[in-house]
């Protein structure tokens, strides 16, 4: 019985390591043909993996998908809730209280892969994150995408949150031939809001001929991942890339399966009939991208060139195209695409946010999740003692003058206040700090600042602020610091763990 077991588990382990090594040198990846269906090239494509801020093309059909069935429209105000500002970055840092139009907030998901405007989406959508999620999944369901599972609308790290390159083709060839008067949401090449200009992280657009959109996504766990079309001669690919070491390898290796697919694919089946083993365990690729990510680049990028082709070009030339250095060219630049804050001019319809799921937009919030605040804890019999707490042992003496003290101390400081104030400004002196004598001139604006932001705005005197809130009051559009985050999601290089690129 011995004899036979330890084969076995060898056997076992071999695979295991088979498996490893190919997961580190062979990503998942896909190119499908966007008219017919079909699968031009594959590997790996059903293997499960974590989509990072790919989950933010989920988010954008189910909200095509409520406007489509007329729930929401593009020029719906949505409320910025403290759950959507509490996200991580990348964020576009609005107060609590501004609102947004569901189509600047398309804009800015899909350019700045804002993880507070998924949120708010979410919650303008559906009314809160967990009711929009159920909505990702049943959608996922019914476009067929059987290795995926969807727990949040930004892709933050959750290992429930799976999918697969399988998956992210048929979502993105949905998003292309279901809603083809909304494709310019994913061609973005830049966007500006006041004086703040924000360029796309998709490194295909404006390098690669024929490069018109997608989305990328980047964890540590993730990898860096790309969903990517293109267009050449007529024919539109998808092409997805999963799990690269780093951006510039995402970039190349996109821009390689694009060319060989153009040039040589042929059609091998359905994405649809790819054999799929449903939701599974995602690997982890924090090792070989954001620890030792130096061996693991270099034969990626090998098997990278192993695959160019020469393909014809609109110019007439066949030359082999360098894929190294598509991605080492500059990066393109593009006129942006403005969004502001506040409400589209003349909108006189209902506002969205936090309200009971299933309620219709502008339905009063009875909710009490709209703050996302943990319930407080109740007190222990066990509790210790807050510091300035009275021992039992005092005497009731000084109790009583503990008890009195404050009131004692509050008369004395408003009658010395009464002495020193002239009898004229006695009635404002509560405003003096927010009621100069002379207004002071604007300074100009520097340079990176925003300028006055349109549409409604939020009230001058809004309610105390978590100091993140503050901070993004002071700078629209700039990220609130998440230094101590682990599991922050940023937007530009140089990486760190988590960061979006």
């Amino acid at each position: 019985m011995n004899m036979s077991v330890k084969p076995t588990l060898r056997s076992f382990f071999v695979a295991a390591a088979i498996v490893a090594a190919s997961t580190a040198s062979a990503a998942p990846s896909v190119v499908i043909d966007v008219s017919s269906g079909q699968v031009l090239a594959q590997e790996q494509a059903t293997q499960s993996w974590y989509p990072a801020s790919l989950t933010k093309l989920m988010t954008v059909y189910v909200a095509l998908d409520a406007v489509r069935s007329g729930r929401i429209q593009y020029d719906t105000p949505m409320i910025v809730s403290p759950r959507a500002l509490s996200m991580a970055p990348s964020k576009m840092g609005f107060p609590v209280g501004s609102e947004v139009t569901l189509r600047n907030a398309l804009v800015m998901l899909m350019v700045k892969s804002a993880n507070d405007i998924a949120v708010t989406i979410a919650e303008g959508v559906s009314g809160s994150v967990e009711a929009f999620a159920d909505e990702m999944n049943r959608a996922s369901a019914k476009l067929g995408m059987r290795e995926s599972y969807w727990a949040n609308p930004n892709g933050l790290p959750d290992d429930r949150q799976v999918t697969s390159a399988r998956d992210l083709a048929i979502l993105g060839r949905a998003l292309l031939t279901e809603f083809p008067e909304s494709s310019g949401f994913f061609n973005i090449g830049a966007m500006q809001l006041g004086r703040q200009i924000h360029p796309t992280h998709n490194g295909l657009l404006g390098r690669y001929p024929g490069a018109d959109g997608m989305k990328t996504g980047f964890t540590c766990p993730a990898g860096y991942n790309l969903v990517a079309s293109a267009t050449h001669g007529g024919q539109k690919l998808i092409a997805v890339v999963l799990g690269a070491p780093t951006a510039a390898a995402r970039t190349a290796k996109a821009a390689s399966l694009l060319d060989r697919a153009f040039m040589t694919g042929s059609p091998s089946g359905s994405v649809a009939s790819l054999p799929t083993f449903g939701v599974g365990q995602a690997p982890d690729m924090r090792d070989s991208v954001c620890r030792h990510r130096g061996k693991a680049n270099a034969e990626y990028m090998a098997e990278v060139e192993d695959m160019n082709v020469a393909i014809p070009r609109e110019n007439g030339s066949t030359d082999q195209v360098n894929v190294k250095t598509i991605a080492a060219l500059p990066r393109a630049r593009f006129e942006p695409t403005p969004v502001h804050l506040g409400r589209a001019p003349g909108y006189e319809g209902p506002v969205a946010g936090v309200r009971d799921p299933g309620t219709p937009v502008g339905s009063p919030s009875t909710v009490t999740a709209y703050a996302h605040e943990p319930p407080a804890a109740a007190a222990s019999p066990i509790s210790r003692p807050a510091p300035d707490a009275l021992s039992m042992r005092h005497s009731r003496k000084a109790a009583v003058k503990a008890a009195h003290a404050p009131a004692k101390e509050k008369a004395t400081k408003e009658k010395t206040a009464k002495a020193k104030t002239p009898p004229q400004e006695a009635a404002i002196e509560t405003d003096a700090t927010e009621k100069p004598a002379k207004a002071a001139k604007p300074a100009p604006a520097k340079s990176g600042q925003g300028k006055p932001i349109q549409g409604k705005n939020v009230a001058a005197k809004a309610p105390a602020k978590a100091p993140a809130a503050k901070a993004a009051a002071k700078t629209p559009g700039k990220n609130v610091s998440a230094k101590n985050d682990k599991h922050a999601i940023g937007d530009h290089a140089p990486p760190r763990p988590d960061n979006e690129q």
